[in-house]
């Protein structure tokens, strides 16, 4: 089962996608965007910068939780995974997003 992503709008009609794996797990969140059409070029950076070992930035939340944030060519960032209970649970989470973006299709779940 390949993975896909998940077109959303909110209450105050901005947008926002995740990433899911081919589980329906949350794999990658992305920022919050003001238009459906803005949202869909953030799709389209992760796609391209997903498969980039340089694009994935390795953080730690304050209580040392490991997470990681996908970065796009001008090193904004595009999408944030969810907090790990270990670095190499993170790396399996980044591999997950390598693996499962650049084929993931859209499920438009907007109104």
């Amino acid at each position: 089962m390949t993975g896909y992503f998940e077109l959303l709008e909110s209450d105050t009609g901005k947008f926002r996608f995740n990433l899911k794996a081919g589980n329906h797990e949350t794999i990658l969140t992305s920022e919050t965007y003001e238009s459906k059409d803005a949202a869909k070029k953030g799709i389209e950076s992760v796609k391209m910068n997903a498969t980039l070992a340089d694009s994935y930035d390795r953080r730690s939340a304050k209580d040392g939780a490991p997470y990681f944030v996908l970065l796009a060519g001008n090193r904004q960032v595009i999408g944030r995974s969810e907090m790990y209970s270990s670095a190499e649970a993170m790396e399996k989470g980044i591999e997950s997003v390598r693996l499962n973006a650049s084929s993931a299709e859209i499920k438009d779940k907007t109104g």
